[in-house]
Formats: structure tokens, sequence, C-alpha cells
């Protein structure tokens, strides 16, 4: 039977970082015989993050968000799903508003408030969480712990790749701005040499979650 996985990008910029690794997950997971669909938050109709609404603890709708937007097609995309890979930017300390909508969501429909059962969803499925950031890797360790142990909880079994130090833009000396935060020579020789090797990381990660669904 054909494993169905649900990829997800959290980021603005179509081939930088963060979808380049997104993708190499998908084409790893593709590698191992899976079935991929994508969808890019940024692209998708007008969207919120939880409303409160309480809808998802009613009997009825239990594990379901039923808050109709843009997010509903993704949400009901993993609700059916065998695995999950998404991907974010660091944006502040923090994944993107879109990540943080979708996360609410995605959470808050498996969530109860019984202390016997707290996770009200059906099946576990596993999760790659990727996060790209200029910032060097280590500095989201805390951060990433958070989301994984709570996607562990909540939706399944979860592994984290960061990619950090990242290339910003193709040339920094052709902007009005300054960059005298950075090396910009440093992290083109990071790009052209680190995360290639990344990639083929993200590649074996999307693999190895597909035989792990």
């Amino acid at each position: 039977m054909t494993k169905r996985i649900v990829a997800v990008n959290a980021g603005p910029r179509k081939g930088w970082n963060t979808d380049s690794l997104i993708t190499e997950a998908m084409e790893g997971a593709k590698s191992a015989g899976a079935e991929i669909q994508r969808f890019d938050l940024f692209r998708l109709e007008r969207y919120t993050g939880c409303i409160s609404c309480f809808g998802c603890k009613k009997e009825r709708f239990k594990g379901v968000c039923i808050c109709k937007d843009g997010l509903t097609p993704v949400l009901d995309a993993i609700r059916g799903s065998d695995g999950l890979i998404i991907g974010s930017p660091n944006y502040l300390s923090e994944m993107t508003a879109s990540f943080r909508a979708l996360y609410e969501r995605l959470i808050f429909q498996n969530l109860t408030y019984s202390k016997e059962n707290p996770c009200c969803s059906a099946r576990r499925i596993p999760v790659l969480l990727i996060m790209t950031s200029n910032a060097p890797d280590t500095m989201y360790s805390g951060l990433l712990q958070n989301y994984r142990n709570t996607l562990d909880r909540f939706v399944g079994p979860a592994e984290v790749l960061v990619s950090g130090d990242t290339l910003q833009i193709k040339d920094y000396g052709k902007t009005d701005w300054e960059w005298s935060m950075f090396n910009p020579e440093s992290k083109k020789i990071r790009h052209e040499t680190v995360f290639p090797l990344e990639k083929k990381k993200a590649f074996d990660m999307g693999a190895e979650l597909a035989d792990r669904s």
C-alpha cells in the first residue's frame, strides 16, 4: 500500500533555503515509494490561527478543526496522511506566522482536557520538522525541543533538521542597506559546501520518514 506524505512549506521564498530542504525531503520520501501532497502556506486562500471556538472539543467533531478557511484542506490532508514534512524559516527567534497558524490548529484539534487521554488523535504519524535561520544552528535548541515534544505528543514521533547561518540573498553587495552583522563571503562558502550536505540529510530523513510511516 502506497504511503501518503503531506509536505508543508511555511516559508515565502520559492527556491531558497526552506523550500530547497523541504523539496529534498519530499524527493527522499518519493524514493522510498511514498506519494506526496504539497502545500505552500503563503499561496493559500486567507486563513487564521486557532480562534478558540472549542468546536473540536465537541464529541461529534473530536479531533477535527471546524474552522473553514484556507487551512482546512491542509488539516484534512494531514489527518488522512501517513507522515508529515513541515518546514519554516526562523523570523525573530520564532517560526513564521503561517507556521504558527497551522501549528495551533493542528495541535489544538487533538488536545483534550482529560488527564487520562490528553490526545484524541485517532492515529499517530511521523513528523519531520525543518527550520532554517541566518543565525547559527545552536541558537534555538530550546525552541526546537519544545516543538518536537509537542508534535510528538499530539501528532506523532518527530525528528528535527536545522540549517543555520544560511545565505539570505545571492549578492549582498547589490543592496542599498547595511549587512555588517554578517560575513557575506563566509555565508556563500557555507552555502556551497555545507548546505548541499544538509540537502542530502533532508533527502535521507524524508526517506526514513516514509519508511517509518
